[in-house]
């Protein structure tokens, strides 16, 4: 490796020093806790994750008119995605050490920045490969630090009797909004012209920007026991985060099987339209609501969560998802019956939510609030960075063995999951990490 490339990867280092060196270091009273905070942060979600819905669809559409190239295309595409890979360490850092509510301003800014930038040039037509790419990447480093702000603050706004619906209302926001309503909208929006669809989601971000200011109090991490003579190095702060997963059995188990249904999804995501249109012959309306199945199973998840926590325990829950992505990938496998299908994608995606409240829930308890950034870095950098992993993998395997034997193999990833749940995910360790509650 080059000097040269040494160099610039201590760039992402060098700008969370001197951001974290401009914050003020004096101490403050704690946030108030209530319903109006959490209410304002669910606002922000919602919108936010809306307006990043729209983007995943238009800046892809855009990079269709002004490349024909598919692999140009993909790289737009991409660059939305891998700052999850290239700074989700260092942004997890950075919310250990900033006030996080700055911390949303903060990314709000770069992303009205960036389509206030792109604006002009798509009413000119003169849109190009590398300006979506950097459109992409600005974007793209928003959304890691948004998300993993908002994940962090949610202990400082929510007491810990609250903190389960609380994530139970964020998470169903993110998955409503980001994955389902934001395309679906977009496709409305550009519908009306580019101009449109841009200029409605810088007004969303901007919106949003000023909801955040009725949050109440101050939002940086405590630091208990503290007072070192000189900060810690980002390298160190980062080796501690990954440590600290690494070290607690419960959350390394959550994280690494975490990471195996995380490409399941992406491959389920990456082959489904190949294998709807050229297996499952299915039309466009038909397509549709498979797709749908999805959404709604994450929608009646969110709304059922609490209940099914109450009566099933939380450990059961939790063991849902493993059950419902195992038939997500052993279905296709076995049937090209649409509602066969349709069925075992609605309970992936219910049981995608019922995981994600209750590890949320967990992990608040269980994490330092001063590790709460490079913890919810770290973790999505497991299950995100999955993703685009298993949709490779999975178009390897459809090429060499086929669409089906492909599902078949990821079904029997999802398998070899359940053995370490059963043993370290117990009854007796989840009741001692949910606070005594039921697990």
């Amino acid at each position: 490796m080059s000097d040269h490339s040494v160099d610039t990867t201590q760039a992402p280092v060098a700008l969370v020093d001197r951001l974290a060196a401009t914050a003020p270091s004096t101490t403050h009273s704690p946030p108030r806790r209530g319903t109006r905070n959490t209410v304002v942060l669910l606002v922000f979600t919602a919108v936010t994750n809306l307006a990043d819905g729209v983007t995943k669809i238009s800046l892809p559409l855009m990079a269709t008119r002004a490349s024909g190239s598919p692999a140009q295309v993909s790289a737009v595409s991409l660059t939305l995605s891998l700052p999850w890979l290239l700074a989700a360490l260092h942004v997890g850092v950075l919310v250990d050490r900033v006030d996080r509510r700055r911390l949303l301003w903060a990314a709000n800014a770069l992303r009205l920045i960036a389509l206030g930038s792109l604006i002009p040039i798509a009413a000119a037509d003169a849109v190009t490969i590398p300006v979506l790419c950097a459109t992409g990447t600005v974007l793209g480093v928003a959304e890691v630090i948004a998300l993993t702000s908002a994940s962090a603050l949610i202990p400082a706004l929510t007491p810990p009797e609250g903190r389960e619906r609380a994530n139970t209302w964020i998470a169903g926001a993110e998955t409503v909004c980001n994955e389902f309503a934001g395309p679906f909208v977009g496709g409305l929006l550009l519908a009306a012209g580019t101009g449109v669809a841009l200029g409605a989601t810088w007004l969303s971000y901007l919106a949003a920007s000023l909801v955040v200011i009725l949050l109440v109090g101050r939002f940086r991490a405590s630091r208990q026991g503290a007072a070192q003579a000189a900060p810690e190095t980002v390298h160190v702060q980062i080796v501690e985060g990954l440590r600290y997963l690494w070290r607690h059995l419960l959350l390394r188990t959550m994280a690494l099987i975490l990471t195996a249904l995380c490409a399941c999804w992406g491959a389920w995501l990456a082959l489904m339209p190949l294998f709807a249109t050229s297996v499952m012959q299915l039309n466009s309306r038909e397509y549709g609501t498979l797709l749908s199945a999805l959404g709604v199973g994450g929608l009646v998840g969110a709304l059922a969560v609490t209940w099914l926590n109450r009566f099933f325990g939380h450990r059961w829950v939790m063991f849902a998802d493993l059950a419902g992505t195992f038939a997500m990938m052993a279905v296709p496998a076995l049937t090209t019956r649409l509602w066969a299908v349709a069925v075992s994608a609605f309970l992936g995606g219910m049981g995608g939510i019922l995981w994600t409240v209750n590890a949320r829930t967990l992990s608040q308890r269980l994490v330092p609030d001063a590790m709460l950034g490079r913890y919810g870095a770290v973790s999505r950098l497991f299950s995100w960075g999955a993703m685009p992993v298993g949709a490779g993998l999975m178009g390897l395997f459809a090429e060499w063995l086929g669409l089906r034997v492909a599902f078949g193999i990821f079904a029997v990833s999802v398998a070899l999951t359940v053995p370490p749940f059963l043993r370290v995910l117990t009854r007796p360790a989840l009741a001692e990490a949910f606070g005594g509650q039921g697990a």
